[in-house]
């Protein structure tokens, strides 16, 4: 006889294993989890960076400068690596928010590129209107003043 879980009973979300690392709900938040990642990575770049060369000025007797630049760097691409592993792809509350916001965008009714064509517009336009109304206001007002001698001309 097959065995049966209960309707009430809480469920173990799955984890897919794969060389020992596991992925929270692999299958879910695939754009989100990676758009994460992306721009995490793009960030910290310039965080390695500036260890290079932050690491570049210290010196250890008898190593060579840039085997420290190097491995400063390398340890902190390291560190970040493996703390945005575990908050994109392990920690639960984590992926379930990114999961949730995926399922968010996807429900978002998002404008036509006519529509934001002509919605740009109308903003372009009236800021040019009231450019040009505000220029005129004040070229009235300065002449308004010169003539009754409050501007020198």
């Amino acid at each position: 006889m097959a065995e049966t879980t209960p309707i009430n009973a809480e469920v173990e979300p799955s984890r897919e294993s794969s060389g020992g690392l596991s992925v929270y709900k692999a299958g879910q938040g695939f754009y989100t989890r990676m758009g994460t990642v992306i721009f995490v990575a793009l960030v910290s770049m310039l965080g390695i960076l500036w260890a290079w060369e932050y690491f570049k000025g210290i010196r250890i007797s008898g190593v060579n400068e840039l085997y420290v630049a190097a491995g400063g760097a390398i340890l902190l691409g390291a560190v970040i690596t493996a703390v945005t592993y575990f908050y994109v792809f392990v920690k639960p509350r984590t992926v379930d928010f990114l999961i949730a916001t995926e399922g968010e965008m996807k429900k978002v009714n998002w404008s036509t590129r006519r529509e934001v064509i002509g919605s740009t517009t109308a903003v372009i336009m009236t800021a040019v209107i009231l450019t040009v109304f505000c220029y005129v206001i004040d070229i009235g007002f300065v002449a308004l003043f010169r003539a009754m001698r409050v501007l020198d001309s």
